[in-house]
């Protein structure tokens, strides 16, 4: 097909979830405020972080990563999305889409790939506890940290390439409420009235780079946490063994869970429905939980929260 005969569009129309004024005005108090939550939330934990020593270990370096991966993950997709709620016309430009798709993407596998690095800081903490900060040096943390965001960024600037290349011959309404993860680059590419064995065979490298071999990272060093944890002969060894890493344990199966079931579900079984609730959990509900779930399950961040909660104290007097 020639270029000439080939129509893009410049902006995209949003479907969103109601068209009842009353229901959206809902919605926007709803996800405003679970948005709030989310900043507040992780922007507290990155501050206990930094402002607390006892907490520079490896495991709350990594925490920080995702701390910093859910506030900019939210950001990117959320507030235009509470935009939307308010108006009659949904619509977002080409670029503004691209954008979105493009951070929604990296910040999502920049997540996954941390979750593992964390499983790995995990695995070394309950299995080789008296090498643990030998062997999770400084180097080795930076090292992990960066190469989840480099993987991430790269992996969704490919692609976010060939996605948006794509032609859509003049049809520009997707029936979602953001152009965030793999739904939208579905989406596009059962619009593009061009060949698409490319963007098939990418998304499916995609999946295997930043889903699959992380899980099965974290499978790997569960299962060996699990072994080494059974060897533990007294009931309280294994309750603190397993303590910590309930927390970690808990948000990867609420992420992985998550993404194997999008990516695994044959997309003839896939209702825009049921994206648009997969695009919710991501960009709303999951990083609202994060901090909820390391910081109510987690000593060291309630001792930490407590401890700068005195100083502040102790200064004002």
């Amino acid at each position: 097909m020639r270029r000439d005969n080939v129509t893009w569009v410049h902006e995209f129309i949003l479907m969103g979830l109601s068209s009842d004024r009353q229901t959206q005005a809902g919605l926007f108090v709803l996800f405003g405020a679970a948005y709030l939550l989310t900043l507040l939330g992780n922007g507290l934990i990155l501050l206990l972080i930094v402002l607390d020593a006892r907490l520079h270990l490896p495991m709350y370096f990594f925490l920080c990563n995702l701390s910093l991966v859910d506030i900019c993950y939210t950001s990117s997709g959320v507030p235009q999305m509470l935009v939307h709620f308010l108006l009659e016309e949904k619509t977002i430009s080409f670029a503004r889409c691209g954008a979105q798709h493009f951070f929604s993407l990296a910040l999502g596998g920049t997540e996954f790939l941390l979750l593992a690095a964390m499983a790995y800081d995990r695995y070394v903490a309950v299995c080789d506890p008296l090498r643990y900060m030998v062997v999770m040096s400084p180097r080795l943390c930076v090292a992990l940290a960066a190469i989840s965001w480099l993987v991430g960024l790269v992996n969704s600037a490919v692609e976010t390439a060939v996605t948006m290349r794509l032609p859509t011959c003049g049809h520009n309404v997707l029936n979602h409420v953001a152009c965030e993860t793999l739904a939208l680059t579905l989406a596009l590419v059962q619009l593009a009235c061009v060949d698409i064995t490319l963007n098939q065979a990418i998304i499916v490298a995609s999946s295997v780079m930043v889903l699959l071999v992380p899980c099965c990272l974290v499978s790997l060093s569960y299962i060996l946490i699990v072994a080494a944890i059974l060897q533990i002969h007294s009931t309280q060894g294994r309750r603190k063994a397993f303590g910590t890493c309930a927390s970690h344990l808990t948000v990867v199966s609420m992420s992985y869970g998550m993404a194997l079931f999008t990516y695994m579900q044959p997309q003839t079984m896939a209702s825009a429905e049921q994206d648009k609730v997969i695009v919710l959990f991501y960009a709303v509900v999951t990083p609202m939980l994060n901090p909820l779930i390391y910081s109510l399950r987690n000593k060291d961040v309630k001792a930490a929260l407590i401890r700068v909660l005195m100083r502040s104290s102790e200064v004002k007097h």
